[in-house]
């Protein structure tokens, strides 16, 4: 690791803490040379490509999948701090695949989890992600969370 401060190329890890929020290590080093101190984060690079509906393709961005998250869960019972554990969740999920996943399999994922977690939450997302076209389809999905409830 080269220094910020004198480029000097050999440092020491002095601390090393996993930083969850990012799935990353945070490490302060020290530089060999001039002996100041500076902080690096190391993570892994998820380098997923989502099919998305119209055929064109992006990386997965964790950071997307949280804000969708966090808008489907406004104002429910499901914090911010659960958000964040299922988002995490969902991109093990997803590197664990091959190097392409399609967006209907992850808001079939993101569903699936919200569903059990909160029925507010879950017609919420199913309404962006489903692009419901008329009353039906959406009174047949707050049924269905509401059959998973009771089953529950």
């Amino acid at each position: 690791m080269k220094c910020p401060f004198c480029s000097f190329l050999e440092s020491k890890v002095t601390d090393s803490r996993t930083a969850p929020e990012t799935n990353s290590i945070r490490r302060r080093r020290e530089c060999l040379g001039c002996l100041k101190r500076f902080t690096t984060f190391e993570s892994v690079d998820l380098t997923v490509q989502v099919r998305k509906r119209d055929g064109s393709y992006e990386d997965f961005v964790l950071e997307k999948l949280v804000r969708g998250l966090d808008a489907a869960c406004r104002r429910t019972k499901v914090s911010h701090e659960q958000v964040l554990a299922i988002s995490a969740e969902i991109a093990s999920q997803v590197a664990e695949r091959q190097r392409e996943i399609d967006s209907t399999e992850i808001g079939e994922i993101v569903m699936t989890k919200l569903k059990s977690l909160d029925t507010v939450a879950y017609i919420r997302f199913a309404c962006v992600y489903r692009r419901f076209k008329d009353m039906d389809e959406l009174m047949n999905v707050i049924n269905t969370a509401q059959f998973a409830v009771k089953e529950n």
